[in-house]
């Protein structure tokens, strides 16, 4: 048990020594990440900086700025990925939730406890619980190791939880098989996401993972069983 429980901080200082240490997250307003992550739909992460930074200079990122845009300003923006005109509903959504069910203020309502946090979170178009995890985490009001699909992946091959039906229950099981090893800082556990992210882009990628060239193979399950010596 000992030894597990130096597993998950010694795989984070591993990819950290390997890609060094990531940068402070750009946005980490409540409510500004979930338009970042609504602005446009698969999209890499260069094209969605871009249709962010787009949609902060040429239209704003208030709710009443947003409802206040023309369709066609917002479509443009959003075709920086694909479905855009579905994109763009679901921005116009946001700030409708936001001024109707919030009175504009996400901040106040992120106050209350982490559960309720949550739950207010979940209101919004596409915001499931990692997604909300994620943004409790950022927004540094609650101390819990968010994961993208990229760090899901790269902890479950690491032995973290098990691949279930449905990716929900995926995300609970390795949340649950990580918990007792997280680190409770803030820095740490944002850097553990975005390392874990960075890796399954990377090198642990979904098709044909690069196990050869990964620091934490000695730890994997998934690359020893798959790679060459």
């Amino acid at each position: 048990m000992a030894a597990r429980a130096k597993k998950l901080p010694r795989i984070v200082a591993a990819l950290r020594r390997l890609y060094g240490p990531p940068p402070a997250p750009k946005v980490t307003d409540p409510f500004a990440l979930i338009l970042r992550e609504n602005v446009t739909y698969l999209a890499d992460d260069a094209k969605r900086e871009n249709a962010w930074n787009a949609l902060r200079s040429r239209v704003g990122t208030d709710p009443e700025a947003i409802l206040a845009a023309p369709r066609g300003e917002l479509l443009a923006i959003a075709r920086a990925g694909i479905l855009a005109a579905d994109r763009v509903d679901k921005i116009r959504e946001i700030a409708r939730i936001a001024l109707d069910d919030f009175g504009g203020d996400l901040d106040a309502a992120l106050d209350a406890s982490p559960d309720q946090a949550r739950k207010a979170l979940k209101r919004f178009p596409s915001i499931g619980d990692p997604g909300a995890e994620k943004i409790l985490l950022f927004a540094r009001r609650e101390k819990v190791l968010a994961l993208d699909s990229n760090g899901l992946r790269v902890l479950t091959r690491l032995g973290y939880g098990k691949q279930e039906k449905s990716y929900a229950a995926s995300y609970r099981s390795v949340r649950a098989a990580t918990r007792p090893e997280w680190t409770e800082d803030f820095d740490w556990l944002i850097a553990a996401h975005q390392l874990l992210r960075h890796h399954g882009q990377e090198l642990c990628k979904a098709n044909r993972p690069r196990c050869e060239a990964c620091p934490v193979r000695a730890d994997c399950a998934y690359g020893s069983r798959t790679a060459g010596p």
